[in-house]
């Protein structure tokens, strides 16, 4: 079982069901009280999961799941249920689904999330993907609440035309065009601004969650438009 170990965390592939139970229970602590009992789906069965943990004691603190699928069957993937993802079919290489990525409300430590991205920087190299994709989500379901983001999301990080996801659900969010507020930076969701980070881009609109009481926008990442400089750390923390 691959082991990434540094500093006071160590990131892990689900071993067993235990694991995986183990995950499902901190999705629900982490996810707001939305779900009650354990966090699961039917993906879960479809995917690998990674568990990162306090090295010393072995106390779960965040944990995600990964799907690697093809492109011609993208539209099988957990985020094709709330996006039209056809046009994703004719991009080129295999794509490495990210979801169900949280850390427990208690720990906040930056390291956590270094740790769990090392992981996967891993598996991204191991692999061979070519675009890492997901759902990245925003608290309630009040769309005023996140208006300064999403007017920034819309004004320097769409999706490329050739690659845009379409609507599908039946209750979204469009983005507005308003001006670009100094703090709409600091109110995005720490994991999309990794992913931002590393050239990702958007959906033009956010989907309504009700059952997990958020509003969630498609997020992908080319790995070849990666800035150097951030693969170099990436992979150095990695190993």
């Amino acid at each position: 079982m691959q082991i990434l170990e540094r500093g006071r965390y160590r990131a892990r592939f689900a071993g067993n069901q235990a694991d995986i139970t183990a995950s499902q229970a901190l999705r629900e602590k982490a996810f707001d009280g939305a779900i009650k009992g354990l966090e699961a789906d039917t993906f879960d069965t479809r995917c690998d999961h990674v568990l990162v943990e306090e090295t010393s004691s072995g106390k779960l603190v965040a944990s995600y799941r990964l799907m690697q699928i093809s492109g011609r069957d993208i539209c099988k993937s957990y985020s094709a249920q709330y996006y039209d993802l056809s046009a994703l079919q004719g991009f080129q290489g295999p794509f490495l689904e990210l979801g169900r990525f949280c850390i427990h409300p208690d720990h906040n430590d930056p390291e956590i999330l270094r740790v769990a991205w090392a992981m996967m920087t891993r598996v991204v190299d191991g692999q061979g993907i070519t675009m890492l994709f997901g759902c990245s989500s925003f608290a309630g379901c009040d769309a005023t609440r996140h208006k300064d983001a999403f007017s920034m999301l819309k004004a320097r990080h769409l999706a490329p035309d050739q690659w845009r996801p379409l609507v599908k659900s039946a209750e979204v969010v469009g983005f507005e065009d308003v001006p670009v507020s100094s703090k709409a930076l600091r109110s995005l969701p720490s994991l999309l601004r990794t992913y931002l980070a590393m050239g990702g881009w958007v959906s033009d609109h956010a989907v309504v969650d009700r059952e997990m009481n958020t509003l969630h926008v498609f997020v992908g990442v080319e790995i070849a438009a990666i800035p150097e400089a951030r693969k170099r750390l990436l992979r150095a923390v990695a190993g």
